[in-house]
């Protein structure tokens, strides 16, 4: 699994432009079953989402597709992690060290 935190380098403005582009991108990933949840930093400085791939090369081809990436108007900060501790309803995400 990965944590993946988005830093915008860019305007709120230009964010806004790109968000309902951004949206269906993370929809289709949601749909595919890469992503298990996602939302904005409080502040809103970026966003964060919680990805499962099978590599690291798999996750950077998924986020090319991202329409923030596509623009520049993110950075990422990428953390591969391995959940063997959840809480209740969270069973699903946990892996097998």
């Amino acid at each position: 699994m990965f944590i993946v935190s988005l830093t915008y380098t860019c305007s709120i403005n230009k964010i806004d432009e790109h968000l309902e582009a951004h949206v269906e991108y993370l929809k289709k990933q949601y749909a595919a079953g890469n992503f298990i949840a996602s939302g904005r930093k409080v502040p809103r400085t970026g966003g964060v989402i919680l990805a499962r791939f099978d590599s690291r090369e798999e996750l950077d081809k998924a986020l090319q597709l991202d329409p923030f990436y596509l623009e520049n108007l993110v950075s990422y900060d990428i953390q591969e992690f391995i959940p063997t501790m959840v809480g209740e309803g969270l069973e699903a995400m946990r892996e097998n060290a």
